[in-house]
């Protein structure tokens, strides 16, 4: 009796710790619901939409009316539907009924036309200069009426997150108020970001209950990454050949591009700062081609990227508006010295610089000095222009000196976005040496009518084949093919280190890298099974 007792409290025992462990290591197993992130730079602005945040990527605490899907074509989101009158000035948005702000408020037209109407007067990123006026039909209906037809208006309401009018005060930028996926819960500026789910989001409810985003130089993040302490870091392509143990690299296609601007116009002229205009080199038409033409942008991509990247040939490579004609046969340097001798460019002095009557192909090359891949790219630029018999002098600069020498001296910029308006930005002549759009001061005639009536057309696949005109038409255009103005030279491929398991669905082409644009499908996030 007392054997068969002692037998079956062994046998309870042996039981129970089966189970105990078990069960242990189901819950060790559960896939976690928070994720730490190390993905990009801390928003210097905040998350005020009104003011630019989420411009490139998906505002996280807000919703927009519309949004591009993976494949970029435009679908709703806080909107149900829009109609554009026939003659393009009137778009008349219909809203979901059923959309709550985080803090349990609801979300009516009057919400869209304060949002709208204060970015317009914020002078912020956001170009509303075309918008005559915002109103509010009724509780679910905004009508938005334009100066002039814009193809490109979708994007504006693609781009900007709509925020309560009730709620947005001074301090909106900090402590955003949305109806997006997620809520903002603290912020220690210079540090990290918390977010828990919207508990009132109309969407796919998020996967994960809270996301720690940290502030992260790259080689931070990357030792982190390596360390086990991030779920995810953004890192450069100089570390992606590392392998981290219990982490695969995700490269992810992107408009985020570099390249070459040059001063279009010779030296002598003067912004109304007093900063000087112009570069007798660089307006040459011949060097500015000749560059095109040798550098190879195959190997950049290769030696400076580690691969991780496309060779880039306009501002938008890929997408939609895109002209394939506008891609030029590059690395090419015997065509490419054959078209400066044509020109009467050669090396008189036998100093391994040509010269085109006094005037030598020497020019300085700028590039933001905190940025490690610019510099790589500037340099190995300069090498492979040595051959060619031009001499380029690389320097880093702040970007306040930039600045202030961009207009006289190339630069090594980045642009990319999914809005074609940038095209417009960065060529037109509205917009030479305002901001950094049109540094350059470039200006063709043809280009700039084909660039005006794309803008004027009601839809915007109405005007891709005129932005495709713009960039290269047979005879002339903003590409090298035509004018030159750029060489463009890679598309970056934005890289991440992901933990094993780590699901992040399917990415869209990423623009530009502002705004943590791989969170804009945040809600497909999850751990595999």
């Amino acid at each position: 009796m007392c054997l068969r007792w002692t037998l079956m409290m062994l046998l309870v025992a042996a039981l129970c710790i089966s189970g105990c462990t078990r069960a242990k290591t189901e819950q060790a197993a559960a896939p976690k619901e928070e994720l730490v992130l190390a993905i990009g730079g801390e928003p210097e602005g905040g998350f005020d939409p009104t003011t630019g945040w989420g411009r490139y990527g998906s505002p996280l605490f807000q919703s927009t009316l519309l949004k591009r899907d993976s494949s970029l074509k435009i679908v709703n989101d806080l909107a149900t539907g829009y109609e554009v009158s026939g003659d393009g000035l009137d778009w008349t948005v219909k809203l979901r009924k059923d959309v709550k702000f985080s803090d349990g408020h609801p979300l009516t037209a009057a919400d869209v036309q304060y949002t709208f109407q204060t970015a317009a007067a914020s002078g912020s990123a956001i170009d509303l200069s075309n918008v005559k006026d915002v109103a509010a039909a009724d509780e679910h209906t905004v009508k938005f009426s334009l100066k002039e037809p814009q193809s490109t208006f979708a994007q504006m309401l693609v781009s900007t997150g709509i925020v309560p009018k009730h709620a947005h005060g001074s301090d909106y930028a900090k402590k955003p108020v949305g109806s997006g996926p997620y809520k903002l819960v603290q912020w220690d500026q210079g540090k990290q970001l918390i977010v828990e789910p919207n508990p009132e989001y109309y969407g796919t409810k998020p996967y994960f209950k809270k996301i720690t985003f940290l502030f992260l130089a790259e080689d931070a993040a990357f030792a982190a990454a390596k360390a086990g302490t991030v779920d995810m870091a953004a890192i450069p392509a100089a570390f992606s050949k590392q392998q981290v143990s219990g982490m695969q690299l995700e490269a992810i296609h992107t408009v985020d591009n570099r390249g070459i601007m040059f001063p279009y116009v010779k030296s002598g002229g003067q912004t109304k700062e007093g900063y000087p205009v112009g570069n007798d080199v660089t307006a040459e038409l011949s060097i500015r081609k000749a560059i095109n033409l040798a550098l190879d942008r195959k190997a950049l991509v290769q030696g400076v990227l580690e691969g991780h990247g496309t060779p880039a040939y306009t501002i938008n490579d890929g997408l939609p508006w895109f002209n394939a004609e506008a891609v030029i046969q590059d690395g090419d340097m015997n065509a490419a010295k054959q078209l400066l001798a044509d020109d009467g460019w050669k090396d008189t002095n036998g100093d391994g610089i040509v010269e085109k009557g006094a005037l030598k192909a020497e020019f300085t090359l700028i590039y933001p000095s905190s940025d490690v891949t610019r510099q790589s790219l500037a340099l190995a630029a300069a090498d492979w222009l040595k051959p060619l018999g031009i001499q380029v002098k690389v320097e880093g600069k702040s970007w306040d000196d930039i600045g202030k020498q961009m207009h006289a001296n190339a630069v090594l910029f980045g642009w990319g976005s999914h809005d074609p308006v940038e095209m417009y930005n960065v060529y037109s002549s509205k917009f030479s040496g305002v901001d950094y759009y049109n540094p350059g001061f470039y200006h063709k005639p043809a280009v700039e009518a084909y660039m005006s009536q794309a803008l004027k057309a009601i839809h915007e696949k109405d005007a891709w084949n005129l932005w495709k005109k713009a960039q290269w038409d047979g005879q002339t255009g903003l590409s090298a093919q035509g004018d030159a103005p750029w060489a463009w030279l890679v598309n970056l491929d934005h890289l991440y280190l992901v933990k094993l398991g780590l699901d992040i669905g399917k990415q869209k082409i990423h623009p530009h890298g502002h705004g943590w644009p791989v969170t804009d499908n945040i809600e497909e996030w999850r751990w595999n099974s």
